[in-house]
């Protein structure tokens, strides 16, 4: 493990999507992507509440909207998709690991952004695509 003052970040950190998973479980790589479909080499995680809600609310699938609290169980990165290309440093805390992520407790509530801003995000990212510049650097 890293000497504690080389840790990126303390935490605490979270994970949103649409799966239903349970207290132990391990988010793993190489499982479908949330917003492409294709397998990642990475799981993808941040310490932001606010990217936890996106990540939730974008995610493919009409299941519910969860947000996990998770424990990196390996070395984690920061997010080269955000990272210096989208927003100098790292602001959105996003990060990302060829470990598992084990999930330790899931929000209970949160408040989820409005329709109108989940649209208009999943307009962005639709016109972002049809550019062929929706691409996750993994």
């Amino acid at each position: 493990m890293n000497d504690p003052k080389d840790v990126l970040d303390p935490g605490p950190f979270l994970h949103g999507t649409k799966a239903q998973l349970k207290l132990g479980d391990l988010l793993e790589p190489q499982n479908p992507s949330n917003y492409q479909e294709k397998r990642l080499s990475h799981i993808y995680f941040t310490a932001t509440l606010e990217a936890a809600k996106w990540g939730a609310e974008l995610a493919v699938s009409d299941a519910k909207e969860r947000i996990y609290l998770v424990e990196p169980l390996g070395e984690f990165e920061n997010d080269p998709n955000l990272t210096d290309k989208r927003f100098p440093g790292n602001p959105t805390r996003s990060y990302r690991s060829k470990s598992p992520l084990k999930i330790v407790a899931e929000l209970g509530s949160w408040q989820r952004h409005s329709d109108e801003e989940i649209g208009r995000m999943l307009a962005s990212i639709q016109a972002l695509r049809e550019q062929g510049k929706a691409i996750i650097l993994d």
